[in-house]
């Protein structure tokens, strides 16, 4: 009996000794993982900053403005010949939808009658009794 219980005890033991290591590098493992991150997002954040930085560098006003004068030298001004009433303006062409130019050549382009179950009465509605 002494003997069954001493191999049970040491078997809870070992048992037990496998499941602390395994919990030790599981803990090992992910605290690397987080490292791992900790640096991705890091690195991530520099390069944020570094186009942040880049776009900065390309919208200043003064590089705009010299680019405009280098580019935009052929401008027209509008001029008041240029502005039309909206009489003037040309009628917008629709393109309509190609299913449906074909429903109505088809002669289905118009509204059907929803067909309705003949075993209900049809509504009636209040009549009005003259005076």
């Amino acid at each position: 009996m002494i003997r069954l219980l001493n191999m049970l005890a040491i078997v809870a033991l070992v048992g037990s000794a496998i499941y602390a290591y395994s919990i030790k590098y599981q803990t090992i493992f992910y605290a690397e993982e987080i490292v791992h991150l900790q640096h991705e997002i890091r690195t991530e954040k520099n390069a944020i900053g570094m186009l942040q930085a880049d776009f900065a560098h390309l919208s200043r006003p003064e590089r705009i403005a010299a680019l405009a004068d280098r580019f935009l030298t052929n401008l027209q001004v509008p001029t008041l010949t240029q502005i039309v009433p909206i009489d003037g303006l040309p009628e917008k062409v629709v393109k309509g939808d190609p299913i449906a130019r074909k429903l109505e050549a088809l002669g289905l382009a118009e509204p059907t009658n929803t067909p309705r179950d003949l075993s209900t009465p049809e509504p009636t509605t209040p009549s009005v009794e003259p005076r």
